[in-house]
């Protein structure tokens, strides 16, 4: 099925002016944040050059793909950079950041667009521990680094460029997108013509009545695949849209699945049973635990993690750190038995939601009878 490589080989040549920028630019916008720019971008990131010398760069390097998150990533730069459509576009104000004493990490980039707009992606999570940490910080805490790096990421593109501003990420760069939109000035906002948030996680309650937020609602355009999962996540004010992924389940989530058709994405009527089965019962989990409990779930899971030896996050399932987590479980009572109880009511929520499902679906059935 056709995905962002195939839209770049059939619209690469139509410029911006010919076709406005759409969804499907902006997927590919967010997947070229995840690239660790090399080279000029990375060393003079306030000196605007085009994605086509960036690319140049970037493929320079000898080592340049053993760093990167995926290796779709690469390629996804190579196949832009070569369009008329993406490889003029200009590349700055590049930030990649990771303090892991801080639990944060956050990277974004800016484009500059032939027609004199800007586009802001935000890179979603990398392969670090880190990254994922703060991820789940999000379920407890109501502002991570990442948000508010991307806050100020805002205000200084906004400053430093003139004309309209669209913001996009994918995954937690969707989430970054749609916070820095919220908590931007109103003048600011005035410039942001749309949010696009490709399966980023939501927010806990306190964003859902913030007026910059709810400001900005209209102006998101939220992209799930049909089994979303991470995009489900936490709460949403704004609508969204689901579309058609190549891959099952949790794969889903990869931007390169998604299916296109011109430019658009192949529509979807709605998130498949499963996935709505698993959301609930996520949401119904995690709203039984307050703030504290969540933070000690978050804490004693990562805690555990990191007596492995772990550079990437498949690392987690290396036979060698396994075998060092039950080492740990076993001379750690109290992590043994925090993880033991959020497992019961983990449990628990998986029959709670059966449960509420199965009522549903009974009622629905009953009511079409009548």
């Amino acid at each position: 099925m056709a995905n962002v490589f195939d839209y770049l080989k059939w619209r690469g040549d139509l410029s911006f002016a010919q076709s406005p920028l759409n969804g499907v630019d902006a997927l590919i916008f967010s997947g070229l944040s995840y690239v660790p720019f090399v080279g000029r971008v990375q060393n003079s990131p306030e000196v605007p050059i085009t994605l086509r010398d960036a690319a140049e760069d970037f493929f320079a390097d000898e080592d340049c793909e053993s760093r990167v998150r995926s290796k779709n990533d690469p390629e996804l730069l190579r196949a832009a950079a070569c369009t008329s459509r993406f490889g003029s576009c200009r590349v700055v104000l590049y930030r990649d950041v990771l303090i892991p004493e801080r639990e944060t990490q956050f990277a974004a980039v800016t484009f500059l667009l032939p027609d004199d707009s800007v586009v802001l992606a935000f890179r979603g999570t990398d392969n670090s521990l880190v990254g994922w940490k703060e991820d789940f910080n999000m379920s407890f805490q109501q502002t991570v680094p990442a948000q508010l790096l991307a806050q100020s990421y805002v205000r200084e593109a906004a400053a430093e460029f003139g004309g309209t501003l669209r913001l996009c990420g994918h995954s937690k760069g969707g989430n970054l997108a749609v916070f820095a939109a919220a908590r931007s000035s109103p003048t600011v906002q005035a410039r942001i013509t749309e949010v696009y948030n490709n399966d980023g996680p939501g927010f806990t309650d306190y964003l859902m009545g913030d007026p910059g937020y709810l400001a900005m609602v209209p102006k998101i355009k939220t992209y799930v695949p049909q089994s979303s999962v991470i995009g489900m996540l936490l709460e949403h004010e704004e609508p969204y849209t689901v579309i058609k992924s190549s891959q099952v389940s949790l794969l889903q989530h990869d931007l390169y699945s998604w299916e296109v058709m011109g430019p658009e994405f192949v529509p979807m009527r709605s998130i498949t049973a499963d996935s709505q089965f698993l959301n609930q019962t996520i949401k119904s989990w995690i709203a039984d635990m307050d703030a504290q409990e969540r933070n000690r779930l978050v804490d004693a899971m990562f805690g555990l993690l990191g007596t492995g030896e772990i550079d990437k996050v498949l690392d987690i399932f290396h036979p060698r750190n396994i075998r060092t987590y039950i080492k740990t479980l076993g001379n750690d009572p109290e992590t043994r038995r925090i993880l033991s109880v959020e497992f019961q009511n983990l449990m628990e929520a998986v029959k709670k939601t059966r449960f509420q499902l199965e009522e549903a679906k009974s009622l629905e059935a009953q009511n079409e009878q009548r």
